[in-house]
């Protein structure tokens, strides 16, 4: 009986998570980004924990692969974030032959 429980609640966070998503405003998705990417930290945290554990071969396999996704995703997320928000920088203009510096 707990698998069903188990199965009810990811389709209810699929469904919710998908809902909430789609509502987002463009503005906002790039601080929105910036929290999920905290997010994925405390994940990796936690992906840590279970590598290091050494309680059972399986847990720390998982854990491992776990701490690989989750760093993929930090790390791609933040670079993600960077160079959006590099987009909003001003440019130096060219500077034109005998204009003053």
């Amino acid at each position: 009986m707990e698998a069903v429980y188990l199965a009810f609640v990811l389709i209810l966070s699929i469904f919710l998570g998908f809902e909430l998503i789609s509502k987002v405003p463009a503005t906002l998705h790039t601080p929105l980004m910036s929290g999920a990417n905290a997010i994925s930290g405390v994940t990796l945290v936690g992906a840590l924990t279970s590598a290091g554990s050494g309680m059972d071969t399986m847990a720390s396999l998982l854990g491992a692969v776990a701490v690989t996704f989750a760093t993929i995703n930090v790390v791609g997320g933040y670079l993600v974030t960077n160079r959006m928000l590099s987009m909003f920088k001003k440019r130096e203009s060219p500077s034109q032959p005998g204009a003053p510096a």
